[in-house]
């Protein structure tokens, strides 16, 4: 069973980061200035809102004890 926990979170872990990074991707391509125009402000607003979220996700983490029972590889 616990196996199965380890197995099913590697699955989703692969493709939900997988995906993020695919959408990060794509609202870095908002830089480029031939194709749109944007305030600094707004680039500092883009910048809090996605380092909030990473922020957030990893501080869910820290209740993992460190011991050696976690390994995506």
């Amino acid at each position: 069973m616990e196996r199965d926990k380890e197995r099913k979170f590697r699955e989703l872990a692969e493709a939900r980061v997988n995906r993020a990074i695919t959408k990060i991707r794509l609202i870095r391509n908002l830089a480029n200035k031939s194709h749109y125009s944007y305030s600094n402000e707004q680039v500092k607003r883009i910048k809090q809102a996605l380092e909030k979220e990473v922020s957030d996700t990893m501080n869910a983490f820290k209740d993992i004890k460190s011991k050696d029972e976690f390994k995506l590889n």
